[in-house]
């Protein structure tokens, strides 16, 4: 656990020292859109976020899809379960030996 909490203290330095050393301004246009005096760091972060974004929403989709199938199938052997008799299994005859000839006790 203390491992995972220095990954995310180095990786939270980084940004801070990424932010602080490109904090320049720049102008950002889009089609007739333009913004003048954003940060650099800020238009970089705000890429990475929304690009986390976009790559994260059908993932999330996916596995709510994939849990849902899960619990379908979780019911459905419970079903089956249910309908299973629930008397004591038979009794299985024990496997001869194949180097045995003829009755037992011979």
């Amino acid at each position: 656990m203390a491992f995972g909490y220095l990954i995310v203290a180095i990786i939270a330095a980084v940004v801070a020292v990424f932010a602080l050393q490109n904090g320049e301004p720049t102008a950002v246009r889009f089609i007739v859109w333009t913004i003048e005096g954003v940060p650099l760091a800020g238009l970089i972060l705000i890429s990475l976020a929304s690009g986390l974004v976009v790559a994260g929403v059908p993932l999330m989709i996916q596995r709510w899809r994939l849990r849902a199938r899960l619990g379908a199938s979780e019911r459905r052997v419970a079903e089956l379960e249910a309908a299973r008799p629930s008397g004591p299994a038979p009794a299985r005859e024990a496997p001869r030996d194949p180097r045995s000839r003829g009755a037992p006790g011979e």
